[in-house]
């Protein structure tokens, strides 16, 4: 089956819910400023949305994977409350090199800022990358995004502390401040690469 559809890759901590350090109390689970509204216009705009999301606290021994699939039922739900379509994925890293957990710790090629998570997703759900967006919070995000093919977006809310730049896959195509100025940003550039096409085709009829 043909690539045709078109995603939103969310990174989940920092971005899509706040960001507490190894948080699995589903209890603690809320969405961040701006996403309901965000989602929305992006939804309206036929974007699909996935999940992708670094989960080291699985391979440091922190928490099993049956706690995350929880988080994913927790996020469901919180979809559903806010009429949100829900998420066609939901992939997860569970891997560190300095894990403590024999099968989840080495180096693997799923572990933003590596694109595994995005490229896998891809091809389950028959997405084309180069319409896809990644949204992110640090520029291991922007990374795994450029990498795959998309373009990146990073919400510039405190989180990204380091800043190294590589010169190409850091370099984000937008910078927001909160995810609603992102969702903005990526529709309104999405509605004016589908009208000049068009308006090209118009002019070269004449």
């Amino acid at each position: 089956m043909q690539a045709s559809k078109k995603a939103i890759f969310l990174d989940k901590d920092g971005t899509l819910i706040p960001d507490i350090p190894y948080n699995v109390d589903t209890s603690k689970i809320t969405l961040e400023k701006g996403v309901v509204e965000g989602l929305h216009l992006l939804a309206e705009q036929d974007f699909r949305f996935i999940i992708v999301t670094n989960q080291s606290g699985i391979a440091k021994g922190l928490f099993t994977e049956d706690a995350i699939f929880e988080v994913k039922a927790a996020l469901a739900q919180l979809f559903a409350k806010e009429g949100l379509p829900l998420f066609e994925g939901f992939y997860f890293c569970p891997h560190h090199p300095e894990g403590v957990v024999p099968r989840f710790s080495y180096s693997c090629t799923c572990r933003k800022p590596l694109p595994g998570l995005l490229e896998q997703a891809a091809d389950d759900h028959h997405i084309s990358l180069s319409r896809s967006w990644m949204f992110g919070d640090i520029l291991n995000d922007v990374e795994a995004g450029n990498r795959a093919g998309c373009k990146s977006i990073l919400i510039n809310n405190g989180n990204e502390t380091e800043w190294i730049d590589d010169g190409l896959y850091r370099r984000p195509f937008f910078v927001a401040s909160d995810f609603l100025e992102a969702a903005n940003k990526v529709v309104a550039y999405s509605k004016m690469s589908d009208y000049e096409p068009k308006a090209a085709r118009i002019n070269t009829s004449i």
